[in-house]
C-alpha cells in the first residue's frame, strides 16, 4: 500500500533531520576545539625551538673538547707517531688507544692465536702500526668526517669510552702520542653523543607536532565535510518532504479506497474469473443477470465482495482501456468487457463480430506488429501462417465459419514441443519453430452461429454483436465530427493527451515507490532519489495543471456533444430495427458500413445553401427527419415485391 510507505518514509526524514540539527551544534563545538589545537600546536612549536637552541647551546660546550684535541694532534711530531710505531710490546694503555683508533677509522683488525693457545682473537697491533706508518695518517684524524660516522662504529666505540683506562690522564703517563689520540677519539664520540641526543628530541618532538598536526588538520577537514554534508542532507530532506508531501493528497485518497477495495478482492476477483471464463459469449443482458446472481451466491456464501462487480474495475488497466479506444475499440461496457475477457484469458479468442467491430480493433491494434489477415479459403494461407508463427507476428482469420479447420487444432490446443533446443509446433506435415511472441485471432460474421462444445474448450468465444449504446457512441462521434469537427478533434486530442498523461502519472508513481522501498538506511544519502522525486514532482505538478485544464476544456465540449444526442439515438434505434427484417426475409441484411454511410450522406445532404446555420435543438430536428426519410427510401427500393 501506499500510505504505510509514505508514512515510514516522512518520519524517517523528520529524524534524520533531528539528527542534522544535532550533527550542525556538535560540528561548530568541534571547530572551537580544532582552533584551541591549533593553537597549543604552535604554542609547541615554539617550545620545541627553544629545545633546538637549548641543544645547539650544549653542542657549543663540546667544541672546546673538539678543539682541544685537535690541537693534541697537531702538536704530535713525526718522532712522536715513530715512537708508538717501534714498540715491540706496547703498553696495554697504548694498545686500547689505537684499537680504538682502528675503529673509528673502520680497519680491521687480523686474527691472531691467543696466548692460552685456544682459539684466535682479534688483534689490532699490526694493522695499527701500518697505520701509524701512513704519510698521510695525522691528516686522516684532522680530515675526519664527524657528521657522517657509520652506526656500526657507533656501537663498537662506546664499549671503549666505557672503560676506566681509556682516559687520557692514564693513557699520557704511558705514550704522549696515544694521549693525544685518545682525546681525540673521545672528542668525536662526545661530538657524536651531543648531536645524536639533540637531533633525537628534536626529530622525536617534531614527528609529535606533526602527529598532532595532522590529527588536527584531518579532524578540521572531517569537520568540514560533515558540515557540508550536513547541508547537503538538509537541502535533499526539504526536496524529500516537498517530492513527497506533493503527492500524499492523491496517495491518501487512494489508500482510502484501495483499503476497501482489498477487503472485497476475494469475492470480486471470483466473480471476474466466472465472467472471463464463461460469459464471453453471451449478450450484454445475459451477462448482468448472471452477475447478479453470483454476488448474491457469494454474499450467501459469507465470502466478502463488493455490492456491484464490474469487469473493467476488477481486472482493467484505465490507461490499457484507453489505448483501446483510440485503437477503434467501442466505448460501451460490453465491448471493453469483452477486450478483458480477451487479455486475460490463456485462450485464443474466436470472435462473434458480425458487424466487423472487432476485426476493425484487431487491425489497429496489431497494425504496428506487422498483422497477418488471412482466410482459410486461402491458397497461400498455410504457407503465410507459417512464416508469422516463426517470426512472431500475430495472425487474424476472418470469416470463420461454425467448424474450425483442423489444421488449426495444434496452434488452438498451443501443442509445442522440444526439437533441438528450440520450442517447436506441428502445422499440417510441417514442424515449425514457434515464436513465444505470436498471437492468433479469430473472427466469424455469422450473427448467431451454433459452436459444437468441444470448439469452447479451444478457444474463448467472445460475443462482438454491436449493442444500441455502443451504436449510439460511434454515432455521436461521427455526428459531431460533421457536424462540429473542431469539437470532435479537440476531444480525441484530448484523449489522447489524458491517455498520455495518466501513463506517465502511473510510471512517475511506479518508480517512487520503487526507488523508496530499494532506499538503504539513509535515504538523504541518495541523491539519486532526491532529484528524481524532484523532477518527478515538477513533472507530477504540470500534468496535474494540464488535467485541470483538459478536465474543463473536455466537459465544455461535452456538454456540446450530448445536445446532439437525439439524433444518434434514433440512428441506432432505426439500424436495430432493420436488422431484425432478417427474420421476415433472410436477404434482408443491411451492414453497418452501409448504414454509417448512409448516416453520414443524410447530414451533408440535410444542409441549405445560403441559409444561416439552425440553432443545435432545431439543427437536430432536421437531421432526425433527413435521415428518417432517406433510410425509409433506401429500405423501401431493396424489398421484394410479393404475389
Amino acid at each position: 500500500a501506499l500510505q504505510p510507505v509514505l508514512v515510514v518514509k516522512t518520519k524517517e526524514v523528520e529524524e534524520l533531520i533531528t539528527v542534522l540539527d544535532r550533527e550542525s551544534a556538535e560540528a561548530a563545538i568541534t571547530k572551537e576545539r580544532c582552533s584551541k589545537d591549533e593553537a597549543a600546536a604552535k604554542l609547541e612549536a615554539d617550545k620545541t625551538n627553544e629545545m633546538k637552541s637549548s641543544c645547539e647551546a650544549d653542542l657549543a660546550e663540546a667544541l672546546p673538547a673538539l678543539d682541544a684535541a685537535v690541537s693534541a694532534l697537531k702538536s704530535l711530531t713525526k718522532g712522536d707517531i715513530t715512537e708508538m710505531k717501534s714498540m715491540k710490546n706496547p703498553p696495554k694503555g697504548v694498545k686500547l688507544v689505537m684499537e680504538g683508533v682502528c675503529i673509528m677509522l673502520d680497519i680491521k683488525p687480523e686474527k691472531v692465536q691467543s696466548e692460552d693457545g685456544k682459539g684466535k682473537v682479534n688483534d689490532y697491533w699490526k694493522p695499527s702500526q701500518k697505520l701509524l706508518g701512513d704519510s698521510l695518517f695525522m691528516q686522516k684524524l684532522l680530515d675526519y668526517d664527524k657528521d657522517n660516522i657509520l652506526p656500526s662504529i657507533i656501537g663498537q666505540i662506546k664499549s671503549y669510552i666505557a672503560n676506566p683506562d681509556f682516559q687520557p690522564s692514564i693513557i699520557e703517563k704511558q705514550s704522549k702520542a696515544a694521549t693525544g689520540l685518545c682525546k681525540w677519539v673521545r672528542a668525536m664520540e662526545a661530538m657524536l653523543a651531543e648531536k645524536q641526543a639533540a637531533l633525537k628530541l628534536v626529530l622525536d618532538k617534531i614527528a609529535e607536532l606533526e602527529a598532532n598536526f595532522k590529527a588536527a588538520n584531518d579532524e578540521k577537514e572531517s569537520l568540514a565535510d560533515q558540515v557540508e554534508k550536513c547541508e547537503q542532507k538538509l537541502v535533499r530532506a526539504g526536496k524529500l518532504i516537498s517530492g513527497l508531501g506533493g503527492e500524499r493528497t492523491r496517495w491518501t485518497e487512494n489508500v482510502a479506497s484501495l483499503g476497501e477495495e482489498f477487503t472485497n478482492v476475494t469475492g470480486d476477483v471470483l466473480v471476474s474469473s466466472a465472467i472471463v471464463a464463461y460469459l464471453g459469449v453471451f449478450s450484454s443482458s445475459y451477462r448482468d443477470d448472471y452477475i447478479a446472481d453470483a454476488i448474491t451466491n457469494v454474499k450467501e456464501k459469507g465470502i466478502p465482495g463488493s455490492a456491484a462487480v464490474r469487469l473493467e474495475k476488477v481486472l482493467g488497466n484505465p490507461v490499457q482501456i484507453r489505448d483501446w479506444n483510440l485503437q477503434g475499440l467501442p466505448r460501451d461496457s460490453l465491448s471493453i468487457d469483452n477486450a478483458i475477457i480477451m487479455s486475460k484469458s490463456r485462450r485464443w479468442p474466436l470472435m462473434i463480430d458480425p458487424q466487423g467491430q472487432a476485426n476493425k480493433w484487431i487491425r489497429n491494434m496489431e497494425k504496428e506488429k506487422q498483422l497477418g489477415v488471412f482466410k482459410l479459403s486461402q491458397s497461400d494461407f498455410i504457407r503465410n501462417l507459417e512464416t508469422c508463427v516463426q517470426y512472431g507476428r500475430p495472425v487474424l482469420i476472418e470469416n470463420v465459419g461454425e467448424t474450425i479447420d483442423s489444421i488449426l487444432e495444434p496452434l488452438l490446443t498451443k501443442a509445442t514441443y522440444k526439437s533441438g533446443g528450440s520450442l517447436v509446433i506441428n502445422i499440417g506435415d510441417s514442424a515449425v519453430e514457434y515464436h513465444e511472441d505470436f498471437k492468433l485471432f479469430l473472427t466469424s460474421k455469422l450473427p448467431n452461429p451454433h459452436y459444437a462444445p468441444e470448439v469452447s474448450t479451444k478457444v474463448v468465444l467472445i460475443n462482438f454483436t454491436i449493442t444500441p449504446l455502443g451504436l449510439q457512441d460511434q454515432l455521436l462521434g461521427i455526428t459531431v465530427e460533421v457536424e462540429r469537427s473542431d469539437l470532435e478533434q479537440e476531444r480525441q486530442r484530448l484523449v489522447i493527451q489524458n491517455a498520455g498523461f495518466k501513463k506517465q502519472l502511473a510510471q512517475i508513481e511506479d518508480k517512487i515507490l520503487k526507488m523508496l522501498s530499494e532506499a538503504g538506511g539513509d535515504i538523504l544519502e541518495d541523491e539519486e532519489l532526491i532529484n528524481t522525486l524532484s523532477a518527478s514532482k515538477v513533472t507530477s505538478n504540470e500534468i496535474g495543471v494540464a488535467l485541470e485544464a483538459a478536465e474543463k476544456t473536455e466537459a465544455v465540449i461535452e456538454e456540446t456533444r450530448m445536445k446532439y444526442t437525439p439524433y444518434p439515438e434514433r440512428g441506432s434505434l432505426l439500424f436495430f430495427c432493420i436488422a431484425e427484417m432478417r427474420n421476415i426475409e433472410p436477404m434482408y441484411q443491411y451492414s453497418l458500413d452501409w448504414f454509417i454511410n448512409l448516416y453520414i450522406a443524410s447530414m451533408k445532404g440535410s444542409v441549405k445553401e445560403g441559409e444561416p446555420a439552425p440553432e443545435v435543438e432545431e439543427r437536430v430536428g432536421i437531421l432526425i427527419d433527413h435521415f428518417s426519410f432517406s433510410l425509409y427510401v433506401n429500405v423501401c427500393r431493396s424489398l421484394f415485391e410479393k404475389d
